[in-house]
This record gives C-alpha cells, structure tokens and sequence, in this order.
C-alpha cells in the first residue's frame, strides 16, 4: 500500500511549485498565515477548508491527502513561480538558480521535500567566502557542471552532442582563436573593456595609456578585438580630421570563457555531489 504524505507536507510542497507564501494562500482561504504554518508542521487544516485550499493550487482535495498522480502543469508551474518575482532582479535569478539546483537534485535522485539534499543558503552558509563548491553529472547521454557557492555560481547542462564535428569543429579555428587571445596584451584589453561601461565609446588611445603600449599595438589589439565583433567603429569628424572611434559590444561568452578556463587551471575538487557513469568519449 503506497504511503500517504501528510496534508502539511503536501501544502508545503505545492505552495514552492506555485511560489506562493504561506500569506498568500491564507489570504485566499481566510484564516491567517499563523495557521498556515501550524498545518505545514503537523497540523490539519479544518475540513470545509479543503475545497478551497484544493481550488488554490488546483488539484484535488484527494490530492492534497498525497493520493494519487497529480495533474500539474509543471512548465506552468515554473513559469508562475518565475514570474512572482520581481522582473529583472536579483530576486529572480535567485529563484532561477535555484530552480536550476532543484534540476540536479532530481537527477541525483533526492525527493521533492524542500530542503533535502541541501539548499543553495546551506552550501553558502557552509562554503568561506572565496571558496567553491560543485556538483556535477557525468552521463552517456550528457553532462552537468554547477558551481553552488561561494566564489562563483553557475550551471552548465549539455546533452549530448550529436555529431561534435558538426557542432564544435567545422569551420571553426580554434587555433587561431586562442592564438589572438593567448596575447596578454589582447586578454588584457578584454578584462579593461568588459569591466567599463560598454556605452562610453573610446580611441585607441585608452590602451595606449591603460594597457601602456604604442599606438602600432593599440592598433593591433582592436583589429583583433574587431575580427571577434566586440567592437562597434564609427567616424568622427573633429577639427576637419577623421577619427575612429570605438565602442564596445560585450559578450557574456568570454566570462563563461573565463569560468571554464578557470576549471582547466584549478580543477574542481570539492564536490557536494559527483556521478561520474560516463564511458563514452566526449568527442566522437
């Protein structure tokens, strides 16, 4: 006979898929937030409330008793807790990470109880401020690689790639790409643009004084910059003379650049989770 959750469980669980607060759903029930949370910890809401708890999250009052399959439109749900939050705000990527975290734990196979396996505040509260933690799939069928706390936060999910000649190797000159960028001078203007307001333009100019090399470098490390299409050029006419000038167009492909880059230099050792099951090659 499965085993039946309990109702507060259940609640709990249904107001993080529909990103609610406990005042949210007290507000439309009737009672108080008080109550609310008396039931999500081992409390049993009065019956003639069941219909309408059952209305708010929309599932069945057999539902809420952990009977049965729910119905719930996940992509819905994802897109409503999303969109709770306020537009373009930390508090959104937050909740967007976070649902990120809530990706590889299900892969890890934890259950949906908030909390288990540990939440992103736990492995902050756990990591030094310039440490880092990871977690990390390794499959046949495609891998992840998330940095949880605290130095740097991010996920990579890649399925698995088809035909990787195709989608990494064809007409693309990795050589060349990492000859240009090996250039400390070239690697060094990227860090000095991508840390300045990319909407104040410049001349070649600012590398000659910042980066304290020649005008014929200056020169270089542009056209470089420009083969890339990190630079907008326009002309200006000052003083009867034309002058180019440059504006900067920012990619978030070399920070993601950088992290990866980093993992070469200074491999990943601490994991909160590793399954590392993949046999096959990663480029066939």
């Amino acid at each position: 006979m499965p085993k039946v959750k309990s109702i507060g469980s259940v609640i709990a669980e249904l107001r993080k898929v529909k990103g609610v607060t406990q005042d949210d759903l007290a507000k439309c029930v009737g009672v108080s937030a008080q109550a609310v949370s008396k039931w999500e910890n081992g409390g049993m809401p009065d019956t003639e409330l069941l219909p309408s708890i059952a209305d708010f999250f929309e599932v069945s009052v057999d539902e809420l008793f952990g009977r049965g399959n729910r119905n719930i439109n996940i992509t819905a749900a994802i897109f409503d807790h999303i969109r709770a939050t306020e537009p373009d705000s930390e508090e959104r990527f937050k909740t967007m990470f976070e649902l990120c975290w809530d990706i590889e734990r299900a892969i890890f196979g934890f259950g949906n109880a908030p909390g288990e396996g540990g939440t992103i505040k736990d492995y902050e509260a756990i990591n030094k401020p310039d440490g880092q933690q990871y977690s990390s799939i390794l499959s046949d069928h495609g891998f992840t690689r998330m940095g949880i706390a605290n130095r740097l936060q991010y996920f990579l999910l890649v399925p698995e790639i088809k035909d990787t000649q195709k989608g990494l190797f064809n007409n693309i000159e990795y050589p060349a790409f990492f000859r240009d960028f090996s250039d400390e001078d070239v690697f060094n203007a990227c860090v000095l643009l991508f840390r300045r307001d990319c909407n104040k333009a410049f001349t070649e100019n600012l590398f000659v004084k910042e980066l304290n090399v020649d005008v014929e470098k200056a020169r270089e490390i542009l056209k470089v910059l420009a083969k890339y299409y990190l630079l907008r050029i326009s002309q200006l006419e000052l003083d009867d003379v034309i002058k180019e000038v440059y504006t900067f167009s920012p990619t978030p492909s070399f920070v993601s650049l950088l992290i990866f880059a980093r993992e070469m230099i200074d491999p990943p050792n601490n994991f909160a989770f590793y399954s590392g099951g993949r046999n096959k090659p990663y480029l066939t």
